[in-house]
């Protein structure tokens, strides 16, 4: 098999001392609550567009267009740009944060990253909760977008730096458990603020964004600091107390010496966004940008974010597509939960594999119903029961997919792959990606819904395909191999050891990790 990943060997990988702590399972769990922001905003972004008290305050024309006679087009009743722009002006701010975010998180280290993002977070949420018009709700997005900007830049970094190899796994994959926890949550209480009489519930919903914005922000206060962070800002010492504490072994020399060589390496790098240009960095560069891409072309933000909307579309009433979505919000933090279990037994690339061929199954099955019974002409008349069940069914077996696939993996894969000189700049291409294209996504998806009518479903199940066959041929297995050691998977790939010729196996030759008094140096 042309991708087959590398899996060392004896004399190619190293295998650092250390055990899973207490210590460090407890603090990568608070670290990975950063992505309760994110989650609890893409879960309550869908919910409060489908409540009628809201849309009646800040968006009467979808309002009006919504209360219109049933017969109208079903595909189209939501396509409305201000609307559009609610949701989505969020991740344009996201995507200017995290360029900023990279200097902070370099220079300043993780953690006042995350706290930049909790405090940004909570502006935001105070504000969307006592907004009158619709210009604070889009500052108060604004302010939530740069919130995001920042964790989402700091946190996979700290995780994929505080973990053991060998379950860096599985507790990277945290901060996508955290992310859908927030969905759900966010689900439920959209579901149950519905229902508050006087039509003001969708304010709990957007203040109630305060919460995961402090536990973000307390968090960042009592968490250390990750060693390759210290180490990076000349902290050895510090850092080699905190390596023998994170890891309850006595002995990290040997890792401990590599994090500073390759920290000396990163000292080198004076232009870190240059850098990543050179012909070396080819293979991460690639996976920074086409990962975060095919991520979000997967068509899991549409229904995350449209949920509500989508299941109302498709003919439920308020309450039902609340509930149905609060239904994939389970299964989603289910199905997550299957891959913190699998991700360090199985690899990425079997979880990729598998998630791809099941989300392109069940976007076919999705189209097919949808199309059935809406036409062309998006005029369902009435819909059975068995009907709105078997949509329900496979939206579910979708998201399962994506959940133990593309979800934790878009995030846990490009943040192990970047050596430590390029780590912050990588990261933050990473974040922009996705923010772009989550930006485009959310923009015209309801416009694009209009047009393309079920064939966006079959837009989507195309780029699975796309994706899929991309894991498959150019995506090395990256499990039980450590950061520092990365460069491994890329020598010895088919395709990317053709820009690898300039750097060495680590401990070898040009690559010196961590013997002699002489930093290391990269030819």
């Amino acid at each position: 098999m042309p991708a087959a990943g590398f899996v060392p060997g004896p004399g190619n990988g190293k295998e650092y001392p250390g055990n899973l702590t207490l210590y460090v399972t407890v603090t990568c769990m608070v670290a990975a609550m950063g992505g309760l922001i994110f989650g609890y905003d893409i879960g309550i972004s869908g919910g409060v567009t489908s409540m009628d008290s809201f849309l009646k305050k800040f968006f009467p024309s979808v309002y009006r267009k919504e209360q219109e006679n049933s017969s109208t087009n079903q595909y189209c009743k939501f396509n409305s740009q201000t609307l559009t722009m609610f949701t989505s002006s969020l991740y344009l701010a996201a995507l200017l944060s995290s360029l900023v975010a990279s200097v902070v998180t370099r220079r300043l280290g993780r953690k006042l990253s995350m706290l930049f993002g909790g405090l940004l977070f909570c502006s935001g949420a105070l504000i969307n909760g006592f907004a009158q018009a619709v210009w604070m709700l889009i500052l108060g997005r604004i302010l939530l977008g740069f919130g995001i900007g920042f964790a989402n830049q700091s946190v996979p970094l700290y995780l994929s730096e505080m973990a053991p190899y060998k379950f860096r796994g599985s507790l990277n994959i945290g901060f996508q458990l955290s992310i859908t926890i927030g969905i759900l949550v966010a689900n439920v209480l959209n579901y149950f603020f519905s229902k508050i009489k006087g039509g003001w519930g969708w304010r709990l919903s957007l203040g109630g964004a305060v919460v995961p914005a402090l536990i973000i922000t307390v968090g960042s206060l009592i968490l250390p600091e990750t060693p390759n962070s210290m180490i990076e800002r000349g902290r050895n010492e510090e850092a080699k107390t905190s390596l023998r504490r994170i890891r309850g072994v006595e002995d990290v020399s040997e890792e401990f010496n590599d994090l500073v060589a390759a920290s000396e390496a990163s000292r080198m790098v004076e232009h870190p966004w240059r850098n990543l240009l050179r012909r070396k960095y080819r293979p991460q560069l690639a996976m920074a940008i086409l990962i975060p891409f095919f991520q979000q072309l997967t068509g899991i933000n549409v229904i995350m974010f449209y949920a509500p909307v989508l299941f109302k579309t498709i003919g439920f009433k308020s309450d039902a597509s609340l509930m149905s979505a609060v239904i994939t919000g389970v299964v989603n933090v289910g199905a997550t939960c299957v891959s913190i279990y699998g991700v360090d037994k199985w690899g990425r690339r079997f979880l990729f594999l598998q998630g791809g061929t099941q989300m392109l199954i069940c976007q076919i099955a999705v189209a097919a119903c949808i199309g059935a019974k809406f036409g062309v002409q998006g005029d369902p008349g009435e819909l059975p029961k068995w009907y709105a069940i078997v949509v329900v069914l496979f939206i579910c077996m979708y998201v399962a997919g994506f959940a133990w696939s593309w979800g934790p993996l878009g995030w846990l894969v490009p943040s192990e792959i970047f050596p430590l000189e390029i780590r912050s700049a990588a990261q933050s291409i990473n974040v922009s990606v996705n923010m772009i294209f989550t930006f485009i996504i959310a923009q015209v998806f309801l416009s694009m819904l209009c047009h393309l009518k079920f064939g966006l479903f079959i837009f989507f199940a195309f780029f699975v395909v796309v994706m899929t066959i991309f894991v498959y041929f150019f995506l090395p297995e990256t499990k039980n191999i450590p950061i520092e050691e990365m460069v491994i998977v890329w020598k010895q790939h088919w395709f990317w050891s053709r820009f690898m010729t300039d750097v060495d196996y680590p401990g070898n030759g040009t690559l010196e990790m961590g013997k002699g008094p002489e930093p290391t140096k990269y030819v």
